[in-house]
């Protein structure tokens, strides 16, 4: 996140020098969590750690295939948005026991389009669980889906390459 701070100004209000804060930022340096915490305070930030399991190669291909339905959102966000709209009727109806998730989804379909996006993509626990029930089936047809799902298997053998 911007916050439009120079390293010299940053490094006077966390009470460090602007050496250490450029060894920071080009990694020769590792701050510890009270540093960076300390860093974000001076500038008015809040910090959160978050641990999470990794992601597992289902997790990695759903956030794939979700970032394809979050560029059609972006260029057709009504007709996306109408389309996962119905979806989620149908899964109220089909599915009774799973209110909750179709509570959530329908919560959050009420969003502008700039603060749904991110959700698709994120790699957090409730995100992954959401995805697992997405409303979103059937944005992309069945060739825009094969060709996502190819590029993701083309993308995982150059990961395991690395």
């Amino acid at each position: 996140m911007a916050t439009g701070v120079t390293q010299a100004g940053l490094a006077e209000a966390a009470g460090t020098s602007q050496p250490t804060i450029a060894a920071y930022e080009t990694g020769r340096k590792s701050p510890t969590l009270g540093t960076i915490r300390r860093l974000a305070e001076s500038v008015g930030l809040a910090m959160r750690v978050q641990f999470h399991p990794p992601l597992t190669r289902e997790d990695r291909r759903s956030i794939w295939l979700h970032r394809a339905i979050a560029r059609r959102l972006e260029e057709q966000p009504r007709r996306v948005l109408r389309r996962a709209r119905t979806t989620l009727k149908k899964m109220r109806k089909a599915n009774p026991g799973a209110h909750q998730v179709v509570d959530e989804w329908a919560v959050l379909l009420k969003r502008s389009v700039p603060e749904l996006i991110p959700l698709l993509t994120d790699p957090g626990a409730r995100a992954r669980e959401l995805r697992q029930v997405t409303p979103f089936a059937g944005v992309l047809s069945d060739a825009e889906r094969a060709r996502e799902y190819g590029a993701f298997a083309k993308n995982e053998r150059k990961r395991a390459e690395r």
